[in-house]
């Protein structure tokens, strides 16, 4: 069966921030918390968040950690429930945003966070109470702005996805003026998350059709720009493009992502510092090979489909070139070259292992992994 389901509104164009008061008296906010992180803060690109506002009454919440907590969504809670809140608008990355879909569940819902996570059944019980949230993305990489997932580290150590269509954003304003600041550094691990996010979707076994074409379409976008942008944060052109991207990537998220993000996931769950994007990048290679031999990738000739849309000709039945294309490419973006320059052990292979066999991606994958399979990932990824 094929579910096909898009529903967020969306502004794509350099000054949409200026949208923001009409966005909010759309859905009806009348004191947002805005969300978001002392770096953004810092880089001066909160302060054209809140002149947008303009005299709409808002509160602040900047304390949003690399990696969003279930402390930190605590925090950002009270500070919604003493402002007498009704909304929220995160300005930032995948965490600011990813923590206001936390709070959103916090505040209007009753218990701990991990009620609500995917793998402890608890996606039916994120109703329609959560508080309303209009996304303002200042990297080009999560996607967050138009999905309807979260991850964020509970009190346990664990590293979970919370999913549920009540959690997408109301309005999404994508606005590439709020990139062109973006370090050189960050500018390759986010949009590397976003190739991530196009090809992971695009493997996917799911019937849907029209997610696949959008996934292609970003990833020959992010794919033919994303040196320019970080080579050049004042391309306006790459950094439309990037933007474009990333939110096409999560726009294809209901067809589910796969072992890359199954790893990521629990690598970050075990080193919190670690930056995803990057950590996305570092196991694409290995993964593509990977899938190459699932039957869904075969039949739908989803390798030469990929290897067409990032213009590297032809593409050999194990994907070796489109892994060599990857790891040439991170290498030009001066990501690192592997696990090991991140301080990855092979001693924390076992963990990380764990979490990938239990988180949400896992079973998503075109071919589902063992440990053994992700052992030799974690190997070809070092």
């Amino acid at each position: 069966m094929a579910f096909i389901y898009y529903v967020t509104q969306i502004q794509l164009e350099f000054g949409a921030v200026k949208l923001l008061p009409q966005e909010c008296e759309r859905v009806g906010m009348r004191r947002p918390l805005v969300v978001t992180d002392a770096g953004v803060r810092a880089a001066g690109v909160l302060d054209k968040a809140l002149a947008a506002l303009g005299a709409l009454p808002h509160a602040v919440f900047d304390q949003t950690p690399s990696n969003p907590t279930e402390a930190a969504v605590r925090a950002a809670t009270d500070v919604y429930l003493a402002q007498k809140c009704d909304g929220m608008v995160a300005v930032g990355g995948g965490s600011s945003i990813d923590l206001a879909k936390g709070v959103a569940i916090a505040a209007t819902h009753p218990g701990p966070l991990k009620t609500y996570a995917t793998i402890e059944g608890g996606s039916p019980k994120i109703s329609e109470r959560v508080a309303p949230l209009i996304a303002v993305p200042t990297t080009a990489g999560t996607g967050s702005e138009v999905a309807r997932g979260a991850i964020v580290i509970v009190d346990d150590g664990r590293k979970l996805g919370f999913h549920s269509w009540h959690l997408v954003p109301k309005t999404a304003i994508c606005d590439p003026e709020l990139t062109l600041g973006l370090p050189p550094l960050l500018t390759a691990a986010t949009g590397m998350d976003a190739i991530a996010h196009c090809m992971e979707t695009f493997m996917a076994p799911a019937i849907n059709p029209p997610a696949d074409g959008i996934g292609l379409d970003g990833l020959e976008r992010a794919w033919a720009h994303i040196e320019r942008a970080t080579r050049d944060g004042r391309d306006r052109e790459a950094r439309w493009n990037m933007m474009s991207a990333s939110m096409q990537g999560a726009m294809a998220f209901q067809k589910g992502l796969g072992c890359v993000h199954s790893l990521s996931h629990s690598l970050g769950g075990v080193n919190p510092k670690l930056h995803h994007g990057t950590l996305n990048a570092l196991f694409l290679p290995a993964v593509v090979k990977f899938n190459a031999k699932a039957e869904s990738m075969v039949n739908d000739r989803r390798l030469p489909r990929m290897a067409h849309a990032m213009n590297i000709g032809a593409c050999d039945a194990q994907g070796s070139e489109i892994a060599d294309a990857i790891r040439a490419m991170n290498a030009r973006l001066a990501l690192p070259p592997g696990l090991a320059a991140l301080g990855v052990t092979r001693e924390l292979f076992d963990r990380i292992i764990d979490g990938a066999m239990a988180d949400h991606c896992h079973k998503t994958n075109p071919r589902i992994a063992t440990r053994d399979d992700y052992r030799a990932m974690l190997e070809a990824s070092m």
